[in-house]
């Protein structure tokens, strides 16, 4: 049986040169190639990422950010926007294939090429709000990806869970400014580590359409399970999307750099095969999936092989 999942790419990814040591790295493209390149993946339809038009953007940022964006780049060596994301002079296209691959999932979704999306592609962009890059994140990819399928496709509701360790504060931000009511409903989801960078997303601060949840650090599987169990997945059997998107971060992994959670690879393809069940029964199975975090070269690794292996089950 052929698989269900296609996945996006693109060479200029590996063009976003954030300079020596930098956690947010070309290598972590360079070991997601070489696992698709494994026999698990051979029957995976692989595509490259286009660009993505200014009107694209114009979803998520306004027309003096991008001005900007396209401004900072510099013609060698780095400018530094943000006290830890960092452009060189191939990071703007990396930067617009990386939101392009995410309206071009919607595309393949919406007119049934595929049922499932994977984007291989960096920057990510859940920390990037509507005038402010941070985070390593350039453009808001998913929430533009959602704002893509609601004006071209007239998609009524779409959910984004963000499971990366960080509180996803651009999507969060952007959510809250949405018109649900004249563009459709948007139901943002996220989990993560509190305290920690950002340091925002706490639950006295939820609303109808933004809902987040913390799990402290040294965390694990069971308190992740449990939150999901018994909270997160009947919030989105609530909602009944019609779109599932999902900001997949793998930096909540046990042996990730940055963060205190103690996940395992397993976790992340129990909690992917449950969100693509809530998908199937919802959603007609649409499942757009975007790379957020994930450090450790080896664990970011397993943990996507582990999550693509449920998104195609």
């Amino acid at each position: 049986m052929s698989a269900k999942t296609t996945i996006y790419t693109h060479p200029l990814s590996l063009a976003h040169d954030t300079g020596p040591a930098h956690p947010e790295c070309a290598a972590r493209i360079e070991t997601l190639n070489t696992l698709f390149s494994e026999d698990d993946f051979q029957d995976f339809k692989f595509k490259d990422a286009p660009a993505a038009t200014r009107d694209q953007l114009l979803y998520a940022h306004p027309e003096s950010y991008i001005r900007f964006m396209e401004e900072a780049v510099p013609e060698s060596g780095y400018a530094q926007i943000d006290g830890d994301t960092i452009l060189s002079p191939g990071s703007l296209e990396a930067g617009l294939h990386a939101a392009g691959a995410a309206c071009a999932g919607i595309d393949d979704l919406l007119t049934d090429k595929t049922q499932r999306i994977f984007c291989a592609m960096r920057p990510p962009g859940h920390h990037a709000e509507s005038t402010r890059s941070m985070g390593f994140c350039l453009f808001a990819n998913i929430f533009i990806a959602a704002r893509h399928a609601q004006e071209t496709y007239k998609v009524p509701k779409v959910a984004i869970v963000d499971f990366d360790v960080h509180h996803g504060n651009g999507t969060d931000s952007l959510v809250r400014t949405h018109d649900h009511e004249k563009h459709g409903e948007i139901l943002f989801i996220s989990s993560h580590q509190y305290p920690l960078w950002p340091m925002s997303g706490v639950p006295e601060d939820n609303e109808e359409h933004v809902q987040n949840y913390t799990l402290p650090p040294e965390s694990g599987s069971a308190e992740l399970r449990a939150l999901y169990e018994r909270t997160i997945f009947p919030q989105l059997d609530d909602f009944k999307p019609d779109l599932f998107l999902i900001s997949a971060g793998f930096d909540a992994h046990r042996d990730d750099p940055l963060a205190n959670l103690n996940w395992t690879e397993e976790d992340f393809g129990w909690l992917t095969e449950k969100l693509c069940a809530i998908a199937d029964k919802h959603a007609k199975g649409r499942v757009l999936s975007i790379l957020e975090g994930g450090y450790n070269i080896n664990t970011l690794t397993e943990s996507v092989r582990a999550h693509l292996l449920a998104l195609n089950a």
